[in-house]
């Protein structure tokens, strides 16, 4: 595995939060930090690609020491769906390998209804999310065979925000705090045997 992209990435969204951008400003230039991301490979350890047995798996990749972004990788199982639910933050879904199904929600008169046609993300395709463009939606997998992961950005610690579910047929509203799958993350600090390595080549 080469942790050097997601280093990267981490480096540039600690760059654009520091920053202290509009969402309007901040949004586009995440995005294309991700897009870049998105098209490198071998950086994601296969321990964060892990499926589920029963239920899509959320793996934290890094979170920002102030809390104010944080990465993760999505892993679904064949057919696997989230609730429908909402986010609070601003956010970026981008599918690193398969595809992923949307469904985006508004209330209406204290009614929850569809907002739009379904939506399939391909590998490279990324969404965003926040309470100012539309904040609720459900995701599944899109393949019944096969597994499918995504890589998130939210504006915060996502695991830790007090968030809510929607039944789409009550509309009733309930909160969930999402946590985590994993009980460790990547160590994008330690490039020592990359750093060996070049020095070997130069001998």
């Amino acid at each position: 595995m080469n942790p050097a992209p997601l280093k990267e990435f981490v480096k540039t969204m600690t760059a654009l939060v520091d920053a202290d951008l509009r969402e309007a400003e901040l949004v586009p230039k995440a995005k294309a930090a991700l897009s870049e991301l998105l098209s490198q490979e071998n950086w994601l350890d296969t321990c964060f690609q892990e499926a589920g047995s029963q239920f899509y798996r959320q793996y934290l990749l890094h979170c920002d020491p102030l809390e104010r972004f944080s990465v993760q990788s999505f892993v679904w199982g064949p057919g696997q769906s989230t609730p429908v639910h909402d986010h609070t933050v601003w956010g970026l879904v981008g599918v690193y390998k398969g595809a992923e199904r949307c469904q985006r929600f508004c209330m209406s008169s204290d009614k929850l209804v569809p907002d739009g046609s379904p939506v399939t993300l391909s590998a490279g395709d990324i969404d965003y999310l926040s309470p100012t463009v539309g904040d609720i939606h459900t995701v599944s997998n899109a393949f019944d065979d096969q597994v499918s992961i995504s890589i998130h950005v939210y504006g915060g610690n996502v695991g830790n925000i007090k968030r809510h579910v929607f039944d789409p047929v009550t509309s009733a509203v309930r909160p969930f705090v999402s946590g985590y799958s994993n009980t460790q993350v990547p160590n994008i600090w330690d490039q020592s045997s990359m750093i060996r390595a070049a020095i070997s080549d130069v001998q």
